[in-house]
């Protein structure tokens, strides 16, 4: 298994790079540029314009909620987790907690996913009622606004996976990489929507390379139904 780390060449190419049965392993996957005035302008602009009044609109809502994790769940009541964003690089994507505090420690039996091969399932008994709640109606990923804020996420954009499954990728899925990752994307609305993320990665590369500011306007209207009625195992 590649157990590595990505990082940017010269070429602005996507390096990643590490061990395979102890031997070095290098493979370089082409970045795709920003096409035009939208992708280097326009969309940015729009993220963190976006990201600002969504995160005060929502803020409301968080003071409710917080305190209810406090008593429910204790504190802190934001988690954080590296996930993969542009350039194959880390940052820190910030959720509301919605497991037990003792899930590592306290042995469930439970035969759901494996959260190596899909990180998120609504059958979770790690959750409280709480917590499946704010995961049934997607209020657990709120604070993810704030990173579209900081200019971590986009509104709009494949969603970061964790860096445990990013090693097991093939070399050609690192293109979903060329873009910051989003809150919602094509994967979330489209029919395959309840397939793993790793093994639907050609949805989030047709993004990549159709990106446009009417692809972005189509999937954020078909996100309101999604969340409202889809699968919530993303």
């Amino acid at each position: 298994m590649l157990q590595g780390r990505t990082e940017r060449s010269s070429i602005d190419d996507v390096v990643v790079t590490g061990d395979v049965a102890g031997q070095p392993h290098l493979h370089v996957v082409p970045a795709i540029a920003p096409r035009g005035a939208y992708q280097r302008f326009v969309k940015p602009t729009i993220d963190r314009l976006g990201g600002i009044v969504l995160s005060l609109l929502t803020a409301p809502i968080l003071m409710v909620v917080i305190p209810l994790i406090w008593i429910k769940l204790g504190r802190p009541a934001i988690f954080k987790q590296k996930r993969i964003g542009l350039g194959g690089k880390d940052f820190t994507v910030f959720k509301l907690r919605t497991m037990r505090p003792d899930r590592r420690a306290n042995v469930l039996q439970w035969d759901g996913v494996d959260r190596r091969v899909n990180h998120k399932s609504p059958d979770d008994p790690r959750h409280v009622p709480l917590g499946r709640f704010l995961r049934k109606w997607s209020l657990d990923e709120l604070p993810q606004f704030w990173n579209v804020a900081l200019g971590h996420m986009s509104l709009v954009g494949p969603r970061p996976e964790l860096p445990a499954l990013v090693d097991k990728y093939e070399p050609w899925q690192h293109r979903r990489h060329a873009v910051k990752p989003g809150i919602t994307g094509l994967w979330q609305v489209s029919e395959r929507g309840d397939v793993p993320m790793h093994e639907a990665t050609d949805i989030d590369i047709e993004y990549v390379d159709t990106v446009s500011l009417r692809m972005d306007m189509r999937v954020m209207v078909m996100t309101i139904p999604a969340a409202l009625g889809s699968n919530k195992g993303h």
